[in-house]
């Protein structure tokens, strides 16, 4: 069935209050599945107890984290196999070698979390290919052996299929049924080479991909996940001309992966034969059977980064390029490569990274060629992005999914990623920025000035509700309060009830009496073992200017 959703049932209550004149119908419909993912490697593997009761109380409902392949492998850093080492069997491998993702498995059962577990790259020395630079622990995606990779994916399908016990417990480790497939393999520094050997203008990471892809999803298939939400690709959403350890841009790593040309014509002859595809008609005619993943995955991931930019748009827009203001470019490729192959299947989208870098704490300045200088957004101008990104995902039906990626600040200056500085934390003291209040309780108007007496659009997600709601099985309350221009004093206005689990969602057009501020409140349930009773949260306020 792949990632159970259920649709929150808005039920739009009228407070009462004075201050509203009218609330009319909701605009129409768009996507009513998006779910939300959350991921934070460095804060979980650390903390895994407490960064769950975090994600939990921000509403988080699928939790991504990174199994390494080469972090779990015996002897990683040898060039020689280990001996007699069985790689199917979860119990062959290196004591302790599982043990923060067990923890993590139960603490999430325990918190009512979803696990998502993405089968990262890393392979360990003696799985990867010859040819490799001088320093190959810089680059652990070379040349990945499918076999081995297929073997280590087999071990994992086993130990969180909901029926493997670890030795010393006295209970099976609960089942993970959410997986993706490799990370950002269109980045040569996660798999490599990009270019083929000798012909470095030739993709070569596409077939290297599709080949790990069809060992990852046999391994899921093999040990009872066939049935579970199984994604691929992982993509980075932008790329430049390729090479050895450089990045591809995602729609050219996707049309070579599917084995086509620019115009999406199967690919034959020596054009086929070097990227590793079909060279006949007939070999192609065995494509779909041959690569399942690829026409009958759950969907394909994207990392839909918008940098700096606002999210309805891109600085220098690329048609191949795939970040969330150019979803349209992804969508439009998914179904012209399934249909190069007969098939109707119409892939979902699933963003698996996104969030904005503020500023502070990362104050450098951003240079590219032909533009002028910038810096990073401040976290009130990042806030007001994510809820803006937030509502453009979830207008789009084929957008399964939004993403933020961290929760708290690397500390300046740390591997592996130099003041990337995305977290709703910040990192000295995980003092809240202006993003945690806004990814918490996402409040949108697409619209925020116009007439007297004119409806405004109104959007917004009461994210914690869900899980309050299956705690208590009572329907949340989360209120719409409006303040006039001049004054403090917010009074609600209208009433958003949750009364079932899985989407957080309302739109609703209201009418308000003059200019003022709009923000959404809930409290959560004076039940909750994590926070003293009655504790309130509020979005970020949104000023609005009628005449």
């Amino acid at each position: 069935m792949g990632l159970k959703r259920i649709l929150i049932t808005i039920n739009v209550v009228l407070a009462g209050g004075a201050l509203l004149l009218a609330a009319a119908a909701p605009p129409a419909a768009a996507s009513s599945k998006q779910i939300s993912i959350f991921q934070d490697d460095a804060q979980l593997f650390a903390n895994p107890a407490g960064t769950l009761a975090n994600l939990r109380l921000l509403g988080a409902q699928v939790v991504r984290v990174s199994v390494h392949w080469d972090g779990i492998a015996p002897s990683p850093n040898s060039v020689r196999r280990p001996r007699g080492f069985r790689a199917v069997n979860p119990a062959a491998y290196p004591r302790g070698a599982w043990s923060i993702y067990d923890k993590i498995d139960r603490l999430a059962r325990s918190y009512g979390v979803q696990l998502y577990f993405q089968l990262d790259n890393g392979a360990p020395r003696w799985a990867q290919g010859p040819g490799q630079p001088p320093h190959p622990s810089s680059h652990p995606g070379w040349e990945p052996s499918p076999g081995e990779f297929g073997a280590f994916v087999h071990a994992v399908g086993v130990r969180y299929s909901g029926n493997y016990r670890p030795t010393g417990t006295s209970a099976p480790l609960p089942r993970v049924s959410f997986w993706s497939v490799w990370n950002e393999p269109n980045y040569g520094f996660e798999l490599s080479p990009q270019g083929v050997p000798g012909h470095v203008a030739i993709e070569n990471s596409p077939r290297l991909y599709r080949n790990v892809l069809d060992a990852g999803w046999a391994g899921l298939q093999q040990t009872g996940h066939g049935q579970d939400t199984i994604l691929f690709g992982d993509l980075g959403p932008r790329g430049g001309t390729w090479g050895v350890f450089q990045s591809m841009k995602p729609l050219v790593f996707l049309r070579a992966l599917y084995c086509v040309d620019s115009r999406y014509h199967q690919l034959r002859g020596s054009a086929a034969a070097i990227r590793g595809c079909p060279t006949t008609s007939a070999g192609s005619r065995r494509f779909r059977t041959q690569h399942p993943a690829l026409f009958a995955a759950s969907g394909l991931a994207e990392h839909m980064w918008m940098r700096w930019y606002p999210p309805n748009r891109e600085a220098q827009p690329d048609p191949d390029n795939a970040s969330l203001a150019e979803t349209g470019n992804l969508v439009s490729a998914l179904d012209r490569l399934q249909g190069a192959y007969g098939s109707r299947a119409r892939l979902p989208v699933y963003d698996t990274e996104f969030g904005y870098v503020t500023n502070p704490p990362n104050t450098s300045t951003i240079r590219q060629a032909g533009a002028p200088p910038v810096r990073y957004p401040s976290p009130t101008i990042a806030a007001y992005y994510l809820n803006w990104a937030e509502y453009i995902s979830w207008k789009n039906p084929r957008v399964m999914s939004f993403d933020e990626y961290l929760l708290r600040d690397p500390p300046p200056f740390s591997k592996p990623y130099v003041s990337w500085s995305s977290g709703l934390l910040g990192w000295q003291r995980g003092v809240p920025k202006v993003t945690y209040a806004a990814w918490r309780l996402p409040l949108y108007l697409p619209v925020t000035s116009g007439r007297l007496g004119k409806s405004l659009e109104v959007w917004g997600c009461v994210r914690p509700a869900t899980y309050a709601f299956l705690d208590t099985g009572l329907r949340q309350v989360a209120d719409i309060q409006f303040a006039p221009r001049g004054s403090a004093s917010f009074t609600t206005v209208q009433q958003v009830t949750v009364s079932s689990s899985g989407i957080c969602y309302f739109d609703l057009l209201l009418k308000f009496p003059t200019s003022g501020s709009i923000r959404l409140t809930y409290t959560y349930p004076s039940s909750d073992p994590l926070l003293p009773a009655g504790y309130t949260i509020y979005s970020r306020p949104i000023s609005i200017t009628l005449h």
